[in-house]
C-alpha cells in the first residue's frame, strides 16, 4: 500500500515529486483567507474616505437669500465675492440655518433678478469687504479626479501586497510567472517507498528495468565501460497495467528522487506555458541528480506532429513537445537522470520521441498471467483479513484478462461485501459474488412477466447449451436469469488457462455460442426480440476481425483490411471493393454459425428444455448445477 499524495503547493506546477530533499521554508502566507481580505479592503476603503473628508475642509452652505439679508442688515458678514447673482460670502459669527440645528460660516446664495434692495449702501455702511477672488475656492478637475481615484488606488496597493506575500509563500508569483521553489516532497522522510516487492505479475517488465535501477546505483562501473544508459524508457501497454506503480517501484528501489507529471497537466491555453514548465521539471531533476523523471500519458502531448490539429506547428502541444525532445537530446550519461514514460497508444507518438537517445527503450507492459494475478491479489489482500476458506489461485484462475487495477477493485469489492454482511473476515463467497459484480454488474430488482420471464431463460439456456457443446469452447461458469446492469439474464464462460492465440475453430465456436440466445428464440418461440443486442455486437466484432485482420477468409486474402486502431476511420483503410468483400465475407461467416447455433439446439431441444426449466426454478445455476441439469458431463480441466 502506498501513502495518498497530499494537494500540490503550487496550483502552476503540475509535476509531483518523491524523495526529493525538502525545500526552503516558505514565507507566511497572509492569514485569514480571502474573507480577511474582503474586510481589509472595506477597512481601507471607509479610512480612505474618512481622511479625505479631512482635506475638503468646511464646505459652503446653501442659504435663502432672505437669510442673507438678514445676515447683512445684523452686520454679520464678513465678505462677500459676486459673479452676476450669484453670491458668495462669510460670516463673522456662526449662524444657524432656520428651521435646523445646522451652522454655517460660509455660504452661496442667489440674488433674485426682481430684489429691488438697498445692498450696496447697506454693505459699505457695514464694512462689509467685496473680494475680486471667490471666497470658497475650489479644487481643480485633476485634483476632484485624484481624491474620487485614491481609494481605489489604494485598495490596488493593497491587493498587490497581498497578492505578493501569497506567492512567497506558494513558491510563485502572480499567474505561476513568478519566483519559484523546488517542489515538497510527496511522502514524509522516512516514509516507506514503493519498490519491486509491492508490484507483482509482471516480472519479465522488472528484468528490463533493473538494468535502470543498476545504472543509478551504480554509474561509474558504466562509465568505466564506456556504457550508455538508455535516455527515456517507454512502459506502454493497456490501462491498468501497472505502468506508473513501475516507475515509482524503480525509483524506490534505486533510492533516488522521483518527479512525476501527466502530460496534460502541461498544456494551456497560454502558448508556452507547458514548455517553460517542462524547463522547470527537468531543471528541478538535475539539481538533485540522480533521479527519475516520469511523464504519465506522454501521447497526450506527444502525438506525430504534421497531422494538421496544430497552427504551423507553434500550437501549445507542439511547442511542450518541443521542448520535451530538446531536454531529453541534452541529456549526457553523467548527470544520472532517467526518463521514464506511461502511454497506451504507443502507435501514435512522435518518431523524434522513441528515436535512439531519447525513448530508445521499448517495454512492453501486458496483463499479468494466472501466477501472476495470485501474486497481485496477495499484494492488495495484505490489509485485508481473509477467511481460511478463501483460494487466491482459484480467484485468479477466474479472472483472466484481468490488469492489476482490475484485481485491486476486485480485493476491494470483496471487502465491501464482508462490511456489508457485517463479517469480521473476508470469505470465498464474497469474492465470487464480488466477481459477478465486476464482470455481470450489480443485481437490480426488475418485475418481468411470465412469459418475458420464460423467454429470458430459453435465451440464456441457448448461450450456455452451445458453450458445452462446442468443442474447445469455454466453460460455463454461471448462467442467471436475475438481471444485472443493462442485461436480463447473464452466461459467464472463462477459460481454464490464460489464452494468447485464437484459431478460427475457437472463433467460430465463441460466435456460435454468441449467437444461441437468439437461435433460442428462433427455434422456441419463433420471434426475435432486442435482447440480442451485445450479442450481435460481439458476434460483429469477432466476424470483422477473422475477415479484416486476421486473414481468416480466403476471398478477402491474408491482408489487413481493417485498421486494429478503432479511432482511425473504417473507410480510409481499404478500397471501397474490398471493404464489399469484408461486409460479405462477415455476413457468410454469421449465416453460417447461425444455422449451426440452430441446427443444435433443435438436436438438443430435451436439453434445452431441461436447463431453462432449471433456471425459471432457480434463477441461478452455478458451473456444477449448470451441466447438470443439462445433463452433459463436463470434460476434465
Amino acid at each position: 500500500m502506498t501513502n495518498p499524495v497530499p494537494p500540490r503547493d503550487r496550483t502552476d506546477q503540475p509535476w509531483r515529486s518523491e524523495g526529493a530533499p525538502p525545500p526552503p521554508t516558505p514565507g507566511r502566507k497572509m492569514p485569514g483567507g480571502w474573507g480577511g481580505l474582503l474586510l481589509t479592503a472595506l477597512a481601507v476603503y471607509l479610512i480612505a474616505n474618512l481622511v479625505l473628508s479631512f482635506f475638503n475642509g468646511e464646505k459652503e452652505r446653501t442659504i435663502a437669500y432672505t437669510e442673507f439679508s438678514k445676515q447683512v442688515t445684523s452686520g454679520n458678514v464678513s465678505k462677500i465675492y459676486s459673479k452676476g447673482d450669484a453670491i458668495e460670502g462669510q460670516l463673522k459669527k456662526e449662524a444657524k440655518v432656520p428651521g435646523s440645528d445646522e451652522k454655517y460660516t460660509k455660504f452661496v446664495t442667489q440674488r433674485p433678478a426682481f430684489a429691488d434692495d438697498n445692498l450696496w449702501a447697506e454693505l459699505v455702511k457695514d464694512d462689509v469687504t467685496v473680494t475680486a477672488e471667490p471666497v470658497v475656492q475650489q479644487r481643480s478637475f485633476l485634483a476632484n479626479l485624484l481624491i474620487s481615484l485614491a481609494p481605489m488606488l489604494l485598495l490596488v496597493v493593497l491587493w498587490v501586497f497581498i497578492a505578493r506575500r501569497m506567492s512567497r509563500g506558494m513558491g510563485g508569483g502572480m499567474g505561476g510567472f513568478g519566483r519559484k521553489t523546488p517542489p515538497k516532497p510527496v511522502e514524509p522522510e522516512g516514509a516507506k517507498r514503493t519498490t519491486f516487492k509491492d508490484v507483482a505479475g509482471i516480472d519479465e517488465v522488472e528484468g528490463e528495468l533493473n538494468d535502470v535501477v543498476d545504472f543509478l546505483k551504480n554509474p561509474q562501473a558504466y562509465r568505466r565501460m564506456g556504457a550508455r544508459m538508455p535516455g527515456g524508457v517507454l512502459l506502454a501497454g493497456p490501462p491498468g497495467t501497472g505502468k506508473t506503480l513501475l516507475a515509482r517501484a524503480v525509483a524506490g528501489e534505486a533510492g533516488v528522487p522521483f518527479f512525476s507529471a501527466s502530460a496534460s497537466e502541461f498544456i494551456e491555453m497560454i502558448v508556452g506555458v507547458g514548455a517553460s514548465r517542462v524547463r522547470e521539471l527537468f531543471a528541478e531533476a538535475r539539481k538533485v541528480a540522480p533521479a527519475i523523471v516520469f511523464i504519465d500519458e506522454i501521447d497526450t502531448i506527444g502525438r506525430a506532429r504534421g497531422g494538421g490539429s496544430g497552427m504551423g506547428g507553434h500550437d501549445e502541444r507542439e511547442q511542450t513537445l518541443n521542448q520535451i525532445l530538446t531536454e531529453m537530446d541534452g541529456f549526457s550519461g553523467s548527470e544520472g537522470v532517467v526518463v521514464l514514460a506511461a502511454t497506451n497508444r504507443a502507435d501514435v507518438l512522435d518518431p523524434a520521441l522513441t528515436r535512439p537517445g531519447r525513448f530508445d527503450r521499448i517495454v512492453q507492459v501486458s496483463p499479468p498471467d494466472r501466477s501472476g494475478r495470485e501474486a497481485i491479489l496477495e499484494i492488495h489482500t495484505r490489509q485485508i483479513p481473509l477467511a481460511e476458506d478463501v483460494n487466491l489461485a482459484q480467484v485468479a484462475g477466474t479472472t483472466p484478462g484481468m490488469t492489476g487495477a482490475d484485481l485491486a477493485n476486485l480485493a476491494n469489492e470483496a471487502a465491501l461485501l464482508a462490511v456489508k454482511r457485517q463479517q469480521s473476515e473476508v470469505t470465498q463467497p464474497d469474492f465470487s459474488d464480488a466477481l459477478e459484480k465486476v464482470q455481470l454488474g450489480a443485481e437490480r430488482s426488475l418485475v418481468m412477466s411470465d412469459e418475458e420471464r420464460r423467454r429470458t431463460a430459453y435465451h440464456e439456456s441457448g448461450h450456455a447449451l452451445l458453450g458445452m457443446l462446442q468443442p474447445g469452447a469455454d466453460p460455463v461458469r454461471k448462467v442467471t436469469i436475475v438481471p444485472r446492469g443493462r442485461a436480463l439474464g447473464v452466461t459467464l464462460s472463462t477459460p481454464d488457462a490464460d489464452k494468447y492465440a485464437y484459431t478460427e475453430e475457437y472463433l467460430r465456436g465463441r460466435i456460435v455460442g454468441a449467437l444461441g440466445g437468439m437461435a433460442a428464440e428462433q427455434v422456441v418461440f419463433d420471434v426475435i426480440t432486442t435482447g440480442a443486442e451485445s450479442d450481435l455486437e460481439q458476434v460483429t466484432n469477432l466476424a470483422r476481425g477473422m475477415v479484416g485482420r486476421w486473414g481468416m477468409s480466403h476471398k478477402v486474402g491474408r491482408l489487413t483490411a481493417i485498421p486494429g486502431d478503432a479511432q482511425q476511420a473504417y473507410g480510409l483503410s481499404a478500397a471501397p471493393a474490398t471493404l464489399d468483400a469484408v461486409d460479405g465475407e462477415m455476413r457468410r461467416i454469421v449465416d453460417e454459425c447461425y444455422e449451426v447455433a440452430c441446427r443444435l439446439l433443435r438436436e438438443n431441444r430435451d436439453r434445452l428444455d431441461s436447463l431453462s426449466a432449471a433456471l425459471l426454478a432457480n434463477e441461478t445455476l452455478d458451473e456444477a448445477e449448470a451441466y447438470r441439469a443439462a445433463g452433459i458431463t463436463r470434460l476434465s480441466k
